[in-house]
């Protein structure tokens, strides 16, 4: 998988796999442990989800996942909450389009931060190429690539040929996301994304670290874009 520029024309290491602590699976306790495991597991990319979690919660797990990838050097992006990107030091954002317009989003951030924008079909990839072109977002998600029990609001499964649709509309950084597995995996690489988004395949995992590194070993192998 190639590093490809991002939006605003840096480098953005999205690429291989990208893990997402989603606290729908685990409480505040646990984000210390379940992180160290996904970075003992060579993951060099994490995302908080805490939809529903007090702010002041969010903040406690955002600092204590900011913590320990900064010692590792892994990138560390929050969903949704731009307040709790700024507070925790985090990396950067994940943001979609119901939630603050990626313009304001870059002002609140400055130019070296990370903003991520979902994407559901090839219409909005159209419109994220735009935001990408003016420097307010730096990689796209796109699915769910398969169906999903993470999102109760999940929108219309994109499916492979929908992934491999919008792979070749746009060289953006592209993560797959959405009902992805090891099993799935090999033929999802075969789209050509340069990440894959993973939630309940690891959080339910009964030794983290280890299905980490079966992730991250699987997309070596069989990812195609390098």
């Amino acid at each position: 998988m190639e590093e490809r520029q991002s939006g605003i024309g840096h480098p953005v290491k999205i690429k291989g796999l990208y893990t997402i602590i989603d606290t729908s699976y685990l409480s505040l306790e646990d984000i210390s442990k379940v992180t160290e495991e996904i970075i003992r597991g060579g993951a060099t990319l994490i995302q908080l989800r805490a939809k529903g979690m007090s702010s002041g919660d969010m903040l406690r797990a955002a600092k204590i996942i900011r913590d320990i990838t900064r010692k590792s050097g892994a990138l560390f992006l929050v969903n949704d909450r731009i307040d709790i990107a700024l507070l925790s030091e985090a990396d950067g954002v994940h943001i979609g389009d119901e939630d603050i317009p990626p313009q304001e989003a870059r002002e609140l951030l400055g130019a070296d931060k990370v903003i991520g924008y979902s994407t559901h079909n090839t219409e909005e990839v159209e419109v994220a190429i735009g935001l990408a072109a003016k420097g307010l977002i730096d990689y796209i998600s796109c699915g769910p690539v398969f169906p999903t029990r993470t999102k109760k609001d999940a929108r219309t499964v994109v499916g492979l040929e929908g992934l491999k649709e919008i792979r070749e509309k746009t060289a953006l950084p592209l993560v797959a996301i959405g009902g992805i597995t090891e099993e799935n995996l090999p033929g999802l690489l075969q789209a050509g994304p340069d990440a894959v988004a993973v939630i309940s395949e690891l959080l339910q995992a009964q030794d983290i670290a280890a299905k980490t590194r079966q992730l991250i070993d699987t997309i070596k192998k069989d990812g195609s874009r390098g």
